[in-house]
């Protein structure tokens, strides 16, 4: 069955693409993504109950359409009402995954609420299709607040951390 993260991964992969259709059967699993105006709606209210995509039998074909990044922005919207601060820069998700704050479950973590960062400091991973990406901070200054947690997903252009730039 396919999973949520991959599904996920898909669409935004489509909507980057000039293709506007994609079709995809393996095992008796057929997944179906279209691309166009009438069904970016209908892609919302299935992105937004993800139970009903990892339910739905193999054979049925799921059609999310791939919006920009209206999703993603809702989750922001109360950070932004929490912290209204010319200074602080958010650190956002480049892409769907799960992130990580540490490079193993062994090893401490890439950054703590008051540790000072530069634009090349690493600040955590996020994972996609079994790809490891480290994320960096992109400006100076001191991490203000950690938005998610170890092992959470998350989506394209959610905050992850503020950074109080210097």
């Amino acid at each position: 069955m396919f999973k949520i993260q991959e599904i996920r991964e898909l669409i935004k992969l489509i909507d980057k693409s000039s293709i506007d259709e994609f079709q995809y059967e393996n095992d008796g699993e057929k997944i179906v993504l279209k691309k166009n105006e009438t069904s970016i709606q209908q892609g919302l209210e299935q992105a937004a109950a993800p139970a009903a995509i990892q339910t739905a039998p193999p054979a049925q074909a799921v059609q999310p359409a791939a919006a920009p990044s209206a999703p993603a922005e809702a989750p922001a919207a109360p950070v932004a009402e929490k912290k209204e601060d010319a200074n602080l820069h958010k650190i956002e998700s480049p892409m769907v995954g799960t992130f990580y704050a540490s490079p193993s479950p062994e090893t401490p973590v890439y950054v703590k609420t008051g540790d000072k960062v530069s634009k090349d400091s690493i600040v955590c991973i996020i994972e996609a299709m079994k790809l490891f990406n480290e994320i960096e901070a992109e400006v100076n200054g001191e991490i203000v607040e950690i938005l998610v947690e170890n092992g959470q997903l998350v989506e394209y252009g959610q905050p992850l951390f503020l950074v109080k730039a210097e």
